[in-house]
């Protein structure tokens, strides 16, 4: 019997980029990767932190699809386990390729991630690739990065539970930031489309969720405040975060680099994030 294998390689994402909240996310390019193998027996086999039962998070995506018994999941992943950076999501996202390829099933796999992680946006991050805008409707606008645009990601080493960051948010918020988030959102979009890096710095500004969760990372906010001062274009929290995002020109991403590891120095690690243009792969073995 020929021995079924899937390798899936998922990239992370950053959600909300300032005033998209839980409508914009970008694919960064640090993955996940998956292999999935007809061994006749299930196991988790990882090196990472994670569950190695039918808890785990790949398991249970596989698990929406078919029966993982019978399966040995492999699984290794550059990104950051906590900390905003979508590695749930991609983590959904390879469980459920890997059974819509090995079963041959044509379903909706980002509604199915989408349901197991509770909101769209790192979903069809993930599975797209560039830059997303989804809606609550479930209709998804993809578009690509503008060229010389770069990222660069600050990751603290204290976690903050998505969970609890989501409890910080109020259940209303005044419509003058609301409206403000609006033209944000707007002229981030607008800058994104043309390559317009001033139309950028000027979109990223958030009044809907960052200035509710700053409490919970202090050291994050204030590092992100001072984003043009370290020679970005600006900086946004990561999803829930509380790793920042920084968003770079390439001729001076060297630079911001050096400036930020010596600001993170004891506290937060910092990675070379670039935009990921590719989504979610899977191949045969």
């Amino acid at each position: 019997m020929t021995t079924r294998r899937r390798l899936v390689r998922v990239p992370a994402s950053s959600a909300n980029l300032g005033p998209g909240f839980d409508v914009f996310a970008a694919a960064l390019a640090l993955h996940v990767e998956v292999e999935v193998i007809e061994t006749g027996r299930f196991a988790v086999e990882t090196k990472l932190d994670i569950a190695r039962d039918r808890r785990n998070l790949c398991v249970r995506g596989f698990a929406r699809l078919h029966s993982p018994e019978g399966f040995t999941f492999r699984i290794r992943s550059a990104v950051p386990l906590s900390g905003g950076l979508g590695s749930s999501a991609a983590a959904y996202t390879a469980g459920v390729l890997a059974a819509a390829h090995i079963f041959e099933l044509q379903e909706d796999v980002l509604g199915h991630v989408a349901e197991l992680e509770g909101h769209p946006d790192n979903a069809a991050a993930a599975l797209l690739g560039g830059f997303v805008i989804v809606t609550g409707g479930g209709e998804v606008a993809r578009f690509e990065a503008p060229a010389g645009l770069e990222a660069v990601i600050v990751v603290p080493r204290a976690a903050v539970r998505t969970a609890v960051a989501r409890r910080a948010l109020p259940a209303q918020v005044p419509i003058a930031d609301a409206v403000a988030n609006v033209g944000r959102g707007a002229l981030l979009t607008l800058g994104l489309s043309t390559g317009d890096f001033s139309l950028v710095g000027r979109g990223l500004h958030d009044r809907l969720h960052q200035p509710y969760r700053a409490h919970l990372f202090p050291q994050s906010m204030a590092l992100l405040e001072r984003a043009r001062e370290l020679g970005a274009i600006g900086a946004t929290i990561s999803g829930a975060g509380p790793t920042v995002l920084f968003w770079t020109q390439a001729d001076a991403t060297d630079a911001v680099v050096g400036r930020l590891r010596r600001e993170a120095a004891g506290w937060a690690d910092v990675l070379r994030a670039p935009f990921e243009s590719q989504g979610a792969d899977v191949r045969e073995l």
